[in-house]
């Protein structure tokens, strides 16, 4: 399909990379040049059983908090710069989310300037069972077994909904779109589909908008956040620019930050993130198409300025994914540090203790990890083998253990601050304390048939 005439040049800017993000950054993006969207993304897997707990405990929560005081410190500019949001704060209560929205910019004296889209469907917690009995046995990608054998410890079950929803909200002239579990690419392909009348089947243009959406998902990790090439080099992160896509209706685009900004973009600091969670390269499965990773074409195109051409995309698959959060059993994690010298046989006589301690009482735990930090914990068995052990200033004893048996890993948290004045000498630190046992919130992808998931576009005036 070709596009409809329109804007010649999208700018969508990555406001937030994940729940708990700077909160500077949407405020920064959007004061710190011209853009038409912020995209804001919040939800990771195990962010939806959390939101779930909330939920039932108090049915107006559910979503993402730090939304809201972001919304009530940008509202207005939005509103007068006619910047359009799209953010999957909702969580699994969208509703409850843009009713606060809503409250928020009435507060403002916003009353008939705002248009809140909500997005719906992807919750799938209350249909389970009738879905399980209707055959849909959402088998567990990575084991095979299927869901009814967790059914009982089932928390959250949502699945990734795409990019068509929030375009049909902006279709419908909402200024803020707020949606539950969507893919992180779907925030920003969305107002591409909208702006440039994209078509359900323009797989190219679709998986070019999905790359985009990928590469600014993680906020400022594509900008010189967390960079691997010559991370010394770059420059100013205190005052880290965050990614923009400037994007164009033939599914070309540019990854620039705003004048004046920290940071870096360039060819290889944007093809690490690309890498990132990519899985197969040929086949970056979303609902709204499969992208080729392999024909992605970047271009330094000037400083802070790649450019990005070539994508292709496929057919999209007739599945879902969903994403299942089950009750697993209990953890904790308790830790001691150790000083020169011999900080790290120190460590490791302590753990030997520890043990011994454990299997003399005659509890079981499905796993004990131990992890000597500042000696082997980043790489394992090669760091051994490659630093003077002996020579360590300090190392930090981290041990953790996993049970169904919530009794055990509690009496684990009670031999930990012992082997301070009855085990090796010198310890220097017991950091935070007694541990606490912990609830295990295990993961269990699946897929669904897209025709049982039915997204719902609703507009909410204020």
């Amino acid at each position: 399909m070709t596009p409809r005439r329109g804007q010649p040049t999208v700018r969508i800017a990555a406001g937030q990379g994940f729940w708990g993000d700077w909160l500077e950054a949407p405020y920064r993006q959007v004061t710190g040049g011209p853009i038409d969207y912020l995209m804001m993304d919040y939800l990771a897997e195990v962010t939806m059983s959390i939101l779930q707990k909330q939920k039932s405990r108090d049915p107006t929560l559910g979503y993402a908090t730090d939304f809201l005081p972001l919304t009530e410190r940008l509202l207005p500019l939005l509103v007068t710069r006619r910047i359009k949001v799209t953010a999957n704060a909702g969580g699994v209560n969208p509703r409850a989310c843009a009713a606060a929205v809503a409250e928020t910019a009435r507060r403002l004296g916003l009353a008939g300037k705002v248009r809140i889209g909500v997005v719906t469907g992807d919750d799938l917690l209350g249909r389970l069972d009738g879905l399980l009995a209707r055959g849909h046995a959402l088998t567990n990608l990575d084991t095979g077994r299927p869901l009814h054998e967790v059914r009982d410890r089932v928390l959250s079950a949502n699945a990734y909904l795409g990019a068509w929803p929030l375009a049909a909200a902006l279709r419908q002239h909402a200024d803020v779109v707020i949606t539950g579990r969507v893919t992180d690419t779907g925030l920003t392909l969305a107002p591409m589909i909208h702006a440039f009348g994209w078509g359900p089947d323009a797989w190219d243009l679709l998986a070019a908008g999905t790359v985009a959406g990928h590469t600014i998902e993680c906020g400022a990790q594509c900008s010189g956040g967390n960079c691997l090439v010559d991370w010394e080099t770059i420059p100013d992160l205190a005052n880290v620019g965050y990614p923009l896509v400037e994007a164009h209706p033939d599914g070309t685009f540019e990854l620039a930050k705003h004048p004046g900004t920290g940071g870096r973009i360039t060819v290889a600091g944007v093809t690490e993130q690309l890498v990132y969670e990519m899985g197969d390269p040929t086949a970056y499965i979303t609902p709204d198409c499969v992208a080729d990773f392999t024909t992605i074409r970047l271009e330094q195109a000037g400083k802070d300025r790649v450019r990005v051409s070539g994508v292709r995309g496929r057919p999209a698959t007739d599945k879902l994914k969903v994403s299942i959060a089950y009750f697993y059993g209990y953890k904790a994690v308790g830790t001691l540090v150790y000083a020169w010298p011999d900080a790290y046989r120190k460590a490791q006589a302590a753990d030997r203790v520890l043990r011994q301690r454990l299997a003399d009482l005659g509890l079981q735990f499905e796993a004990i990890v131990t992890e000597f930090v500042g000696a082997d914990a980043t790489h394992g068995p090669l760091a051994r083998n490659s630093l003077a052990l002996d020579e360590l200033p300090e190392v930090q004893l981290r041990v953790g253990v996993r049970s169904p048996d919530k009794a055990a890993v509690e009496r684990f948290t009670r031999e930990i601050a012992p082997l301070i004045l009855n085990g090796p000498p010198s310890v220097t630190g017991f950091a935070g304390g007694r541990p606490r046992p912990e609830e295990i919130v295990a993961y269990w992808p699946a897929l669904i048939d897209k025709q049982v998931v039915e997204p719902c576009v609703e507009i909410v005036e204020v």
